[in-house]
């Protein structure tokens, strides 16, 4: 539990000291936050920062493909009702990046901590979680990120014996099997749009049966488990069988799942789901995400899409047909430089849209929409797009870099 004893040894408040200062230099150089170029030298300095700084804490940690930076601030939101929160909420999910949040919190009761899927065996390790939430898991970065069994399986080795109440999507084969080598399960029926990743089951490779909205393995027997929470319509049903409504100002069935899984995370800490989600109706926009900003005159809705399970989501928040779409696509680094993965969406949802298409592959996305049938148009810039763009609010969707870009050319 949280205490006021100081963990921090002399070389860890030096480390700490050091990593604050490089990331003050690094953001007045304008290159970004810092925390991680932060985190990094504070980590060099003292490699067990990340668990001393933990020490204190009663943690949270969120992993999932998608979903996980929304999720974050829901449940920080939440948990703020019992005691002051520190979280990475702008997503830098990467050891560095958690040592640097972590060290800003020094007074905080709770650190509830986004990770990215890679590294959660790591600092569930470091970070002696109280609660860790699994919300999906779905094929992203396809060039470096592994494919999502692999993940499963790292998942699951890595949370065995786990001493922490894991919050699991019971709708998600992988995240089911990735969870059940942990002792303390919850399981939330948060649903499963994407279903791609699902088809074999993770436990023997057999095909996965999939009736309604159940599904197991006819060949070994693993199979969907009860959940105890349970996502129904625009409510959240708890334990008790109890029906709460679910406000929020982000839009999309995809959010009313976070809330669903975020409301069973605070009820780990005691907070009740009618606190919970009333807290959650604070959280307007993520790290931009879901704002709709002014740009040349018009109205421009910003949306993050990563992978073919987040645009599958994304599609659904649109406003209908004749509503202009501005599609941007880059594959840098932080996005994955294999954009095969854009064959996996289906664009003809997007039929009766107007299309624009801009970013540094917009011609791999040209070529996509091309043979999806999508009437489109090829542009340089968002701003020559904006132009083009018919009367009506615009949707902009975009990939991670390419949704940093539109951010500093739009002044959001």
């Amino acid at each position: 539990m949280a205490g006021n004893s100081d963990p921090l040894t002399p070389r860890a408040k030096i480390a700490v000291t050091a990593g604050k200062a490089v990331a003050a230099a690094s953001r007045a150089a304008g290159r970004g936050s810092g925390s991680v170029i932060g985190g990094r030298v504070a980590l060099k300095l003292d490699p067990d920062l990340l668990a001393r700084l933990a020490q204190n804490l009663d943690v949270v940690l969120v992993s999932a493909t998608n979903g996980k930076t929304t999720t974050t601030r829901l449940i920080a939101e939440a948990l703020r009702a019992a005691g002051p929160v520190v979280s990475n909420a702008l997503g830098a999910n990467m050891p560095a990046g958690i040592t640097s949040a972590l060290a800003g919190g020094s007074d905080s009761k709770y650190g509830v901590i986004e990770v990215d899927e890679k590294y959660l065996a790591g600092v569930a390790r470091d970070t002696a979680p109280k609660c860790i939430a699994l919300l999906n898991l779905s094929r992203d970065q396809l060039d470096r990120a592994a494919e999502t069994r692999m993940l499963a399986e790292n998942w699951r080795e890595g949370l065995a014996g786990s001493k922490a109440v894991v919050v699991a999507n019971a709708d998600d084969p992988l995240v089911v099997w990735a969870a059940s080598s942990s002792p303390n399960v919850v399981w939330v029926a948060a649903g499963q749009m994407w279903k791609d990743d699902a088809w074999s089951c993770p436990s023997c490779g057999g095909v996965m049966q999939r009736p309604g909205d159940d599904w197991f393995c006819g060949e070994c027997g693993f199979r969907r488990p009860q959940p105890s929470w349970a996502l129904s319509g625009d409510h959240v049903l708890d334990p008790h069988g109890s029906a709460w409504p679910i406000h929020l100002q982000l839009p999309g069935r995809a959010n009313k799942a976070n809330a669903a899984s975020s409301a069973a995370v605070a009820a780990v800490f005691g907070v009740p789901p009618q606190v919970a989600l009333e807290r959650m109706y604070q959280v307007q926009a993520v790290a931009g995400r879901y704002d709709v900003v002014q740009f040349q005159g018009r109205d421009l809705r910003l949306l993050l899409a990563k992978n073919p399970a987040g645009w599958l989501e994304t599609f659904s928040l649109i406003d209908p047909a004749p509503a202009p779409v501005i599609l941007s696509v880059n594959a840098r680094g932080a996005d994955g430089t294999d954009t095969s993965w854009l064959w996996d969406v289906d664009y003809t949802r997007l039929t009766g849209h107007p299309i624009f298409v801009i970013g540094d592959r917009k011609l791999d996305l040209a070529v996509r929409l091309e043979v999806a049938n999508q009437h489109f148009q090829v542009c340089d810039s968002v701003d020559q797009a904006v132009q083009q763009c018919p009367p009506g609010r615009i949707e902009v969707i975009a990939n991670y870099t390419a949704f940093q870009d539109l951010r500093r050319r739009v002044g959001n």
